[in-house]
């Protein structure tokens, strides 16, 4: 006799069904969130290529990161630098028009503004950290008059030792740090020799015209000095600037490994989710049907 049951076929449908809608609703996550999986487990042998790029990702953007803040420094540092090389330069012309037409008129100014300047240069600072302090947090160079200078200008210099240096690349540092008594160590001689030689007023003695032109000399050795600091943190800019597109090209690479290993498809999931839908629709039109048989159909 032939057994007549739509039971096993209801429970085979019922589960096409729910692995359809189970398909349905990991296809639907994905298209919302963008990502293959919701985790690294999810994965699978991919995970832990994905987590160690990561880990290179997050290390690149940070030495980016510093590469850049440390470029901001640099060009703070050629700003005050450039800034003692025009005031020098200014002042030894002053000098050499002293000493050729004897005169003094506005001299003794000239010097003050100019060491004025000087020592607003030294004290620069960023977000209130000396520039120049070689580690230490108060100015590094406190006369602000030229009457306030030490009879040794060495004894005017309260910068520390230390020289800044930042993580720029992987096993890579840079030394980049300039100390107040490494600038304006000389220049600090030449303020203090023109104080000893002044006040400048009326016309030049012959002891004050020898002093002008030997503060001259030596200003034209510190100015040497200076610019000789400003050309190697020239050098460390360029290769601040270098290092940091380097590590934003890292950075894009790592990123474009992630994306492959972690981003969905869109396109691929539009037509998995039309697919999926087809198949679970298809799935309900066929349990409805076998859940509509009965006996009565089969004896007609």
């Amino acid at each position: 006799m032939t057994r007549i049951a739509t039971i096993p076929q209801q429970r085979i449908t019922a589960d096409a069904i729910q692995r359809n809608q189970e398909r349905l609703a990991v296809t639907q996550a994905q298209l919302a969130s963008g990502r293959k999986a919701n985790d690294l487990a999810a994965l699978g042998t991919e995970a832990v290529r994905t987590l160690s790029t990561h880990s290179m990702l997050a290390r690149a953007e940070a030495q980016s990161d510093v590469a850049r803040q440390l470029d901001t420094t640099l060009a703070l540092y050629d700003t005050a630098i450039g800034g003692l090389d025009a005031l020098g330069t200014d002042l030894q012309q002053s000098l050499l028009t002293a000493q050729g037409t004897g005169e003094t008129a506005s001299l003794q100014e000239t010097i003050e503004s100019a060491f004025s300047q000087f020592s607003a240069l030294l004290n620069a600072d960023e977000g209130g950290v000396p520039l120049f302090g070689g580690g230490q947090s108060t100015a590094p160079f406190a006369p602000a008059t030229l009457a306030d200078l030490s009879a040794n200008p060495a004894d005017d210099f309260s910068n520390g030792p230390i020289r800044a240096s930042a993580r720029v690349a992987d096993n890579l540092d840079m030394t980049y740090g300039i100390t107040a008594s490494d600038l304006g160590g000389r220049m600090a001689q030449v303020f203090r020799a023109l104080a000893d030689a002044g006040p400048f007023t009326g016309a030049l003695t012959a002891t004050q015209h020898d002093a002008l032109k030997a503060a001259g000399s030596a200003l034209g050795d510190a100015m040497t000095g200076v610019r000789a600091l400003n050309a190697e943190n020239g050098h460390r800019q360029a290769k601040a600037e270098t290092l940091a597109t380097r590590a934003d090209e890292r950075a894009m690479l790592f990123k474009g490994i992630i994306s492959a290993n972690e981003d969905a498809d869109l396109g691929q999931i539009a037509m998995d989710l039309s697919q999926q839908k087809t198949m679970l629709q298809a799935s309900y039109s066929v349990f409805s049907q076998l859940s509509g048989l009965s006996l009565v159909d089969y004896l007609r």
